[in-house]
């Protein structure tokens, strides 16, 4: 699992867990499979909003912040990773890369069904 999962799982819920649901039989689940599963929409800044301590970091624009909030580290070695995961192969840790990178994570959790307003993202 990369970072970029990580992330997504801490707001959205586990996947690990979703899949689970999805392969227990029908009974147990009524009805709910692989098949029929949505995804509905994740209120990403209302989730960020309400983890504890969210009020005492700039999660909405500071990747650390961000990272920090959601239980990750975030060492230069781990935001090197999301940066080379979601396309940026020569991460050096610039202030720019930096807010490039927490504007990329906001528009890939809106790409994987997360509600994000547009002052988060491009």
């Amino acid at each position: 699992m990369g970072i970029f999962s990580s992330i997504k799982n801490a707001i959205f819920g586990d996947d690990d867990k979703d899949e689970k649901k999805a392969d227990a039989p029908k009974a147990a689940t009524s009805g709910f499979n692989r098949e029929t599963k949505t995804v509905s929409e994740v209120d990403v800044e209302q989730r960020l909003d309400n983890m504890p301590g969210s009020d005492k970091l700039n999660w909405r624009t500071s990747i650390v912040d961000l990272m920090k909030l959601v239980g990750l580290d975030p060492s230069y070695q781990n935001r090197k990773e999301l940066a080379h995961e979601l396309g940026d192969k020569d991460y050096s840790g610039t202030a720019e890369e930096n807010i490039w990178l927490h504007k990329q994570v906001m528009n890939k959790l809106a790409e994987h069904g997360g509600r994000v307003p547009p002052s988060l993202r491009d």
